[in-house]
């Protein structure tokens, strides 16, 4: 084969070859920006099914707020915190109702006469609990109970607190369960017991300290020997369901020696009848 023809086949491959590769070149270009393509279309994609998702979480049902208690005269609807089912024999299911807002009051209006014998009954889903009111010794405080009953303040509200150990006593009163409502007035102190190892004996009724730091609504009941600080104003004495207390006691509170009973108890109605 002449020089000149192996030039011109040199050429030709030369030529071939570089075709070759501006293909493949242009078919890599081609291939490369459908990629990019296919990338972007799939994150916009994924970017509106996230905005759609997130505008789905915005618009939907949000965490019911419980708002501060604050002073009012009407009682709005209770906040139901939930079925509670019987552990204790003899205690049925409830609901416990919680009102984030339960009513205030100035000083309680005189129902109950000094020295007036009378008699408080609390009705609760583990059974009944009664008790004297004192009226002699502590007026003021028997009467608000008596009038704070009467105006249904402590139908359907929770009994809070129990303590199991130092201190035995079951705390009810405040309707928003929490321990920290006030009722809008404060008691002065009456009937306060001397120190002692038991100055608070079993079967005693006194009124607790609410948000205020006096007496107003909540009070106790002792089910077993107790001291205290003679701080608490005593006003009852159980006659009528200590055992009903003891049982709910003796479940203790789930959380340690003082905290919301295990058994829950509700005050479906208190009374208050004189004689």
């Amino acid at each position: 084969m002449s020089p000149s023809k192996q030039q011109r086949q040199r050429q030709l491959a030369r030529a071939r070859y570089e075709r070759q590769q501006a293909r493949r070149h242009h078919h890599n270009r081609r291939r490369r920006r459908r990629q990019v393509i296919a990338i972007v279309t799939v994150g916009a994609i994924l970017a509106a099914i996230g905005l759609g998702w997130a505008a789905h979480l915005m618009s939907g049902p949000t965490a019911k707020t419980v708002a501060t208690p604050t002073p009012s005269t009407s009682t709005p609807p209770a906040l139901v915190a939930g079925p509670a089912a019987a552990v204790v024999p003899g205690c049925k299911d409830t609901t416990i109702s919680l009102d984030a807002n339960p009513p205030t009051f100035a000083q309680p209006a005189q129902v109950l006469k000094p020295g007036t014998a009378a008699k408080a009954t609390l009705t609760t889903n583990c059974g009944a609990i009664a008790f004297t009111l004192d009226t002699a010794s502590a007026p003021k405080a028997s009467n608000a109970f008596a009038f704070l009953s009467g105006k249904g303040y402590y139908d359907d509200t929770p009994c809070h607190r129990l303590t199991t150990a130092g201190l035995f006593i079951l705390q009810c009163g405040d309707p928003t369960g929490t321990g920290t409502g006030a009722v809008g007035y404060a008691l002065p102190d009456e009937n306060l017991p001397k120190g002692g190892k038991a100055n608070y004996p079993a079967g005693t009724v006194a009124m607790a300290e609410g948000a205020s730091g006096k007496a107003g609504a909540q009070f106790f009941i002792v089910y077993k020997d107790t001291a205290l600080p003679a701080n608490y104003t005593i006003f009852g004495q159980v006659t009528q369901g200590l055992d009903v207390v003891k049982k709910v006691a003796a479940a203790g509170t789930g959380t340690g020696a003082d905290g919301a009973p295990k058994q829950a108890v509700v005050i479906s109605s208190a009374t208050v009848a004189t004689s």
